[in-house]
């Protein structure tokens, strides 16, 4: 099955200042900045790797215009690259109105195998890395009394799958981060909520996982096709604007997959 036409913009962030993570390159961070463009927001990206970030920046510079669009090397795993990221939010924008935490690290290594720094590693990155930008920016939407924060975990935080141990323990932390941060950034008027996808296909994965691997993986999805990073964009989005005004504490399937 194809996937559906590219949905157009509506204007469901015009205006609002984001920062995304993980957000050069073809995957869903970088579609998610893309999709917060078209949606009318002012962006500002960060990735551990420079010379994608800078890329990536050229780029969307190009399309939407040097005014709505920053950029900052940032490593999740250092508390002073996040603080610095939020810092350039605040002194570009004036402000941030929606957070996007996209970093994570994968892999595959049966348990028994696996080395402390191969689990602390994906643990600090996917889990920690996480909880310091949501408590960065946390810190700045509380003043505020408004502001909304997506957290992306994954379809393995529920469910089981080989040689994912490491991976799958950091994205249920990520839900229940979510779920109780959420808790406690209500009272300030901030939600925070979470998109779990399952399989959304971009040319990172395909480095890291065996060909055999993404087939089976693909199968299991009743349209029997991947999503594009789009249309895990596409609700990212939602849950950034005023359309998911309700809604908080929440980990979103983004998924297709049998039940």
């Amino acid at each position: 099955m194809t996937p559906p036409p590219y949905v157009q913009g509506h204007g469901l962030l015009t205006d609002r200042a984001v920062v995304i993570t993980a957000a050069a390159g073809a995957g869903i961070g970088g579609a998610t900045a893309r999709r917060c463009l078209e949606e009318g927001a002012r962006v500002l990206i960060s990735d551990a790797h420079e010379r994608r970030l800078g890329e990536s920046r050229e780029a969307l510079e190009k399309e939407f215009g040097a005014d709505r669009v920053a950029a900052l090397p940032c490593d999740v795993t250092r508390e002073e690259q996040v603080q610095a990221l939020y810092d350039l939010a605040v002194e570009r924008f004036g402000r941030v109105d929606v957070a996007v935490n996209n970093a994570g690290l994968g892999g595959t290594a049966d348990l028994v195998d696996m080395a402390d720094d191969a689990w602390s590693r994906v643990l600090d990155i996917t889990l920690n890395g996480t909880m310091r930008c949501t408590r960065a920016a946390l810190r700045i939407m509380r003043g505020q009394g408004t502001g909304a924060i997506v957290n992306n975990a994954s379809v393995i935080g529920w469910r089981a799958q080989k040689g994912q141990s490491h991976y799958a323990a950091a994205k249920a932390g990520v839900m229940a981060l979510t779920r109780c941060a959420a808790l406690e950034a209500a009272e300030h008027g901030v939600r925070i909520n979470a998109v779990s996808p399952s399989l959304a296909m971009h040319p990172h994965l395909v480095k890291v996982t065996s060909a055999e691997l993404l087939e089976e993986l693909t199968d299991r999805e009743a349209f029997g096709r991947y999503a594009e990073p789009w249309e895990v964009a596409n609700v990212i989005v939602f849950l950034a604007s005023d359309y998911s005004s309700y809604m908080t504490g929440e980990v979103v399937s983004v998924s297709s997959q049998r039940a």
